[in-house]
């Protein structure tokens, strides 16, 4: 069961009608295409005042129609936990974007002078963390990895706060479609998806709500009918939500910056498998970032118009198809006083 603590946190990220409608700020490398592309410069070249100037518009336009905001310690908390809404929930980042390369796979690992007991002292109310995983990767690194979110989820419960859990498939370094990038692979395998989800459901990893990418590549994700392909790619999706389900864990879906459209493709698959709403991010802000910065009043006349629309035409297709979540304080044994304060271990 989970506790009432980490069920509190998670009443927070969701709305009034427990839909999770969520926006991610925490992209790092991702930005800093963005705004390099928006200066013409390198994006080794983007100033760390860009940075928190970007990460501010974005909650200052996003923030009251998200029932929770995804933000990174060393860029979107200092910029803008100011101006972040009492009512809408935080969501703190754990993992350096600085992940480890090596031939066998990539190794996460948390960003330096930061833990789970610091977000939770922040008033965070969850804890993300990325961790890249594919189930063929060496037995080296799918230890590491095993390891890194199994430690997590142990402080989690410590200190009883929600673990969000993102898991991301990857090309291996010698494979022809390597990259760095926080970009979908164009031939990702649903199998990939699928079993590492499968692998980090089990109860020793702690893991309290999945923010999840597609099995399938959203750009050829089938239309929603009766075909065979669509009926297929359902069936993906269907075995996701059957494994989630199981085990007990709400999840939701990742935009990984596709087109709103493809998005919302994403989302109808997702939905009708169990799914509970979305932790989004490029697919909202990106293109008001990358063709205004740094006009100020350009990047939050372009969010306050197309990107509130998507905003809203996602929560509105969530509020339609997505199942509301719920806590479940199971409060039945408290049948005297002095009960709750000593169970409550």
């Amino acid at each position: 069961m989970t506790s009432i603590g980490k069920q509190r946190g998670l009443a927070r990220l969701a709305d009034e009608d427990g839909h999770f409608t969520m926006v991610a700020l925490d992209q790092r490398p991702p930005l800093l295409q963005a705004l390099a592309k928006a200066r013409g410069i390198p994006a080794d070249q983007v100033k760390f005042a860009d940075m928190l100037a970007a990460k501010r518009l974005l909650v200052e336009a996003l923030a009251h129609d998200a029932s929770s905001m995804l933000l990174d310690p060393n860029f979107a908390m200092p910029a803008a936990i100011d101006v972040l809404p009492a009512r809408t929930g935080l969501i703190v980042t754990l993992e350096e974007h600085r992940f480890q390369d090596t031939p066998g796979g990539r190794k996460s690992r948390s960003i330096d002078n930061w833990s789970v007991e610091k977000i939770r002292r922040v008033g965070g109310d969850a804890v993300k963390v990325l961790a890249w995983y594919r189930p063929d990767a060496s037995d080296e690194v799918l230890q590491h990895q095993k390891d890194y979110v199994r430690t997590i989820g142990a402080e989690c419960r410590r200190h009883d706060i929600p673990y969000v859990l993102e898991l991301l498939v990857y090309p291996f370094p010698d494979s022809d479609r390597h990259t760095t990038d926080y970009v979908e692979s164009a031939d990702k395998r649903a199998d990939l998806v699928i079993e590492s989800v499968r692998e980090f459901a089990k109860p020793e990893y702690g893991v309290d709500l999945y923010k999840l990418e597609t099995p399938l590549p959203a750009a050829s994700l089938p239309p929603m009918d009766d075909s065979a392909e669509s009926r297929a790619a359902a069936a993906q999706f269907a075995e996701l939500g059957s494994i989630c389900a199981d085990a007990g864990i709400p999840w939701v879906l990742l935009s990984g910056g596709a087109a709103p459209e493809q998005f919302e493709r994403v989302l109808s698959y997702s939905y009708a498998a169990g799914a509970q709403g979305f932790l989004a991010g490029r697919t909202i802000w990106l293109d008001a970032v990358q063709n205004h910065f740094p006009d100020r009043d350009a990047v939050l006349t372009a969010l306050k118009g197309d990107g509130m629309k998507i905003l809203k035409d996602l929560g509105r297709l969530t509020r339609e198809k997505a199942q509301p979540w719920k806590p479940d304080f199971r409060l039945e044994q408290v049948d005297r006083e002095g009960a709750f304060s000593c169970a409550y271990a």
